[in-house]
């Protein structure tokens, strides 16, 4: 049934896109029209988005209950607010009256998720619900949702496209794919047009090297190695070497934190521009290894980097990389500053700028 729902989701997509906005060659993101409200836009994707957003000279108002999120990060208008605050959500719609929303805010760690998948069904679902109610209360239509790959569970094939059945494996990946069927809900329902996007991993950091990663606890790769550069750890650990890849480490496919933002903004503006329901992933298609990513940081950083070799963790599958080429027929977009090279050099600025983070 998921199968089939998401094949669903490729007619209406291509049907509801191409013919208005002529996809398949790349062009500059559409004009787009504010105020945007940006749901957990002090967290590392989303602060990068609302960037972008002012870049282009859009309106934008933050709602982040900081809990994860850095005031640091936000230049726009803040709301310091909780998505569970249903009467704080509708002041927060009256008072801004935004056109559209941008929705970031999520809990992010698989293992968290296993061990207490409570959280997660209460800060993934029911605040998401609680999102799509002030939503429709307000007449506001337009949402771009940060989901995930997770959503997919174990790929039944690679490279990893949206063919592939949605079969999360975890509390995380399920609750991600909760909000989609909700959107899709709610878009049959009260006219909902949306965007469900399934980000590979996310890295990198502003080039001005202002803006970047801090996560407590840290867990993704690049940060942490970048940690051991700046003698904060000891080593980095590499959980197994025995996988059926060129060097036996897990592979994964990097996409840089701009490129992340840059798609975002384009499919705003195709669902402002009238596109009822977009699905995509948002990868390269090119993957790096955990020893691949060690040795190009050696070189970024001129850091030897000790590693040790700890066992595999549970669950990590060999290899997920993202295939197909829906976001560039959707959306026009195709990731710029993506090479590893340029994602570390990057994220090492932001992290030589920002030792131990943002400071508040």
């Amino acid at each position: 049934m998921q199968a089939t729902t998401d094949g669903g989701h490729a007619l209406c997509i291509i049907g509801s896109v191409m013919a208005e906005n002529s996809a398949g060659s790349e062009n500059e993101v559409g004009d787009l029209k504010g105020p945007i409200l940006v749901v957990g836009g002090a967290g590392y994707i989303g602060s990068h988005t609302v960037r972008a957003l002012e870049e282009k000279g859009v309106p934008v108002v933050v709602l982040d209950d900081l809990s994860t999120g850095h005031r640091e990060a936000v230049k726009a208008p803040l709301v310091q607010a909780s998505l569970s605050d249903r009467a704080g959500l509708a002041e927060v719609f009256a008072e801004w009256a935004p056109r559209s929303v941008m929705h970031f805010a999520a809990r992010c760690y698989v293992g968290e998720s296993v061990t207490d998948p409570s959280i997660y069904y209460r800060e993934n679902v029911i605040n998401a619900w609680n999102l799509l109610e002030a939503m429709r209360e307000a007449d506001c239509r337009e949402l771009v949702f940060s989901s995930t790959c997770a959503t997919y569970g174990i790929p039944t094939a690679l490279p990893l496209t949206e063919e592939n059945p949605q079969v999360p494996v975890n509390p995380y990946g399920r609750t991600k794919l909760h909000m989609e069927h909700m959107m899709e809900d709610y878009a049959n329902a009260y006219g909902l047009r949306y965007a469900a996007l399934r980000y590979f991993n996310a890295a990198g950091a502003a080039n001005a090297g202002d803006l970047g990663e801090h996560h407590d606890p840290e867990t993704h790769l690049i940060p942490l190695v970048l940690q051991v550069a700046l003698g904060q750890r000891d080593e980095i650990s590499v959980f197994g070497d025995d996988y059926p890849t060129p060097d036996g480490t897990c592979v994964r496919d990097y996409i840089h934190i701009v490129d992340l933002a840059d798609a975002h903004l384009r499919a705003l503006s195709r669902l402002q521009a009238g596109a009822q329901i977009l699905a995509c992933n948002l990868g390269t298609g090119d993957g790096y290894s955990v020893r691949e990513v060690i040795d190009a940081a050696r070189r970024v950083t001129g850091h030897p980097i000790p590693e040790r070799m700890a066992g595999r963790r549970p669950g990590d599958p060999p290899e997920l990389v993202s295939g197909g080429t829906r976001a560039f027929e959707l959306l026009g977009w195709r990731p710029q500053h993506s090479d590893l090279n340029d994602i570390l050099a990057d994220a090492w600025r932001f992290h030589r700028a920002h030792p131990h983070g943002y400071s508040d």
